[in-house]
């Protein structure tokens, strides 16, 4: 300590010279003068005289790190590529309206995508159109063809985490064969029993064979865990219609209206990460139902949606493809023109074979959109295979004005008349771009062998009552122009035996009967066709209708994302859902494999 004491004092005592410090800094400024004129000052000259030598050297040095630069990107690109990533948002445009999520009740374009999305099914149609199992892990028939044995797979789960099990099965059928729920399906289901044989099999009864029964099978499968107290009468209206739990590859999150109408609804979707096939690669999937075509092209115009499905020919037509993919892809419906074979003027073969030697339906695909598939006969192309399967006459107007004149239908300046009365038919069709053409194009050719020919285009949203009560119900038509949805069977009892519920052409002929109704109790595919084929020869010769062409859908979606695959086949539109477990909303750089 007290050499401390003694260090400070000391340091004290000590006295600073400032004129030594002075002359001491004026030492060091003159030395740094001295060396700053030598080295810098004195050989300024040289520096310029270099100077083009130094910015040729700067020059070369950045060409070089700029050709090192392009070369790593260059090999960097021979090893990264686009492809799609996982996560994001998929929002799909689709027509509405959208009024319940209940597949029960589901009859529009957005209520079946909302269904298909969040409920799973028995069996589905996977990407090559065949059906597959989606719950279902097995199918046995039994040797009467009326009894179906369905094996469940044991990892479905509903997405409030209980197990799905065959007593939902058997509570969903139950469902839709009770009257007072009021379901779509209520009539194709009454007098089929089911019964849970297992926890996770299910045994289908029916009171007669029907070689078409596993069709069926592609129904929503409801929970009965969350439904079985609520009181049928009022099912539809109960708030599962509208906050609905199911098992599919999304779960329900929230519905949204926007518009002082409700002109569109939003249905947010997440995936479900507990999926018994896989968790979807999207995170979330935003449905989106609009009332009009016209507000889903301005959907699309301004990327307020990544796809659309119900495009319309003309909407499709002004789509930006530097944005957007559009694929025509043909789904199971035929567009026919179906006569009314009991009104006057269409009861005779003679007139409906005339009319349809006239009818140039070749002519009349090449004026539509995506130039449709032909349609020549009852069922789809393909779902008949025979070396014997009959095809309809070429189209030729003079044999159709022989036939007319055969019949007693004389020409009368341009119209044919027979006994006083003028061949005057009344073409309906409900208001549709593609339908419409197809009128005034058959009407324009019949008009070239004298028929008088009155058109109209129904416009369902403004009617006061629906199409079906209006038009269809009441048969109030000569002749009807619309879609028939055909699906994955050639089955087509509904639509022309004479006791089938759709036969909108009332025709009746025994032999189409008997082949009908015998065809659907086989389940040997080549006694089915041979069955058909019959059906089909004595169709063509009947002519209760003409095939104008298979019905296409255009889907448009983003090219940054990936959905519906080209060579993906549709039974009907909400099939493009088959793969939506590897739908992209988005594209990604990722690293090459070898």
């Amino acid at each position: 300590m007290a050499n401390d004491e003694r260090g400070w004092q000391r340091f004290q005592k000590m006295n600073v010279n400032r004129k030594t410090i002075s002359r001491r800094a004026k030492k060091v400024e003159g030395a740094t003068m001295r060396h700053a004129h030598k080295f810098i000052v004195g050989r300024w000259d040289n520096i310029r005289n270099v100077r083009r030598h130094i910015i040729t050297w700067m020059v070369g040095v950045a060409l070089l790190i700029a050709a090192v630069g392009m070369q790593m990107l260059w090999f960097q690109q021979s090893y990264l590529t686009s492809a799609p990533g996982k996560g994001g948002v998929y929002a799909e445009a689709v027509r509405g309206p959208l009024a319940t999520l209940n597949p029960l009740y589901a009859t529009t374009s957005a209520e079946l995508s909302a269904s298909r999305l969040i409920f799973s099914s028995l069996y589905l149609h996977d990407t090559t159109g065949n059906l597959k199992g989606d719950v279902a892990t097995n199918l046995k028939m039994d040797e009467a063809g009326k009894t179906y044995t369905v094996t469940l797979r044991p990892d479905a789960k509903w997405h409030d985490g209980f197990k799905l099990t065959a007593k939902d099965v058997v509570y969903t059928v139950e469902l839709m064969k009770n009257p007072a729920v009021r379901s779509t399906m209520s009539a194709s289901w009454k007098d089929i029993e089911a019964k849970a044989v297992s926890e996770y099999t299910v045994q289908f009864t029916l009171p007669a064979a029907y070689a078409p029964f596993s069709q069926a099978l592609t129904f929503a499968i409801l929970p009965q865990h969350i439904l079985e107290k609520v009181d049928l009468h009022s099912l539809r209206e109960n708030t599962f219609s509208s906050n609905p739990v199911g098992s599919g590859p999304f779960a329900f999150r929230l519905q949204q209206s926007i518009g002082g109408n409700q002109t569109k609804k939003i249905v947010y979707l997440d995936a479900n990460r507990q999926y018994y096939k896989g968790q979807p690669r999207l995170d979330r999937f935003l449905l989106t139902a609009y009332d009009t075509s016209d507000t889903i092209a301005t959907a699309l115009r301004t990327g307020e949606v990544n796809g659309a499905v119900d495009v319309p020919s003309d909407v499709a037509r002004s789509i930006d493809t530097k944005r957007y993919e559009i694929l025509n892809t043909p789904v199971n419906n035929g567009v026919y023109a179906i006569f009314n074979t009991t009104q006057p003027n269409l009861k005779s073969t003679s007139v409906r074979s005339a009319l349809q030697l006239a009818s140039d339906t070749k002519k009349l695909r090449s004026q539509l959109y995506g130039e449709p598939k032909e349609l020549t006969l009852p069922f789809i192309d393909g779902q008949v295979t025979s070396e014997n399967l009959p095809r309809p006459a070429a189209a030729d107007t003079n044999r159709a004005a022989e036939l007319l004149q055969a019949d007693g239908w004389i020409l009368d300046g341009n119209i044919r008349k027979k006994e006083g009365q003028s061949l005057k038919i009344r073409m309906v069709t409900r208001k549709n771009i593609e339908f419409e053409k197809s009128l005034e194009t058959l009407a324009g050719q019949w008009r070239k062998i004298g028929v008088e020919v009155e058109a109209e285009v129904i416009d369902p949203s403004t009617s006061n009552q629906s199409f079906a009560q209006q038009v269809l119900q009441p048969r109030n038509y000569d002749v009807l122009i619309d879609e028939l949805s055909i699906g994955a069977d050639p089955d087509v009892f509904a639509y022309w035996h004479s006791r089938g519920l759709l036969n909108f052409a009332n025709y009746s002929n025994a032999t189409s009967d008997d082949a009908l109704a015998s065809a659907r109790v086989r389940s040997e595919k080549d006694l089915r066709n041979v069955k058909y084929v019959a059906f089909a020869k004595q169709w063509l010769t009947d002519v209760p209708a003409i095939g104008l062409y298979q019905s296409n859908i255009s889907y448009v979606h983003s090219k940054m994302t990936r959905t519906i695959g080209q060579d993906q086949r549709l039974i009907s539109p909400i099939d493009r859902y088959s793969n939506i477990r590897f739908w992209t909303a988005e594209q990604r750089q990722v690293y090459k494999t070898p």
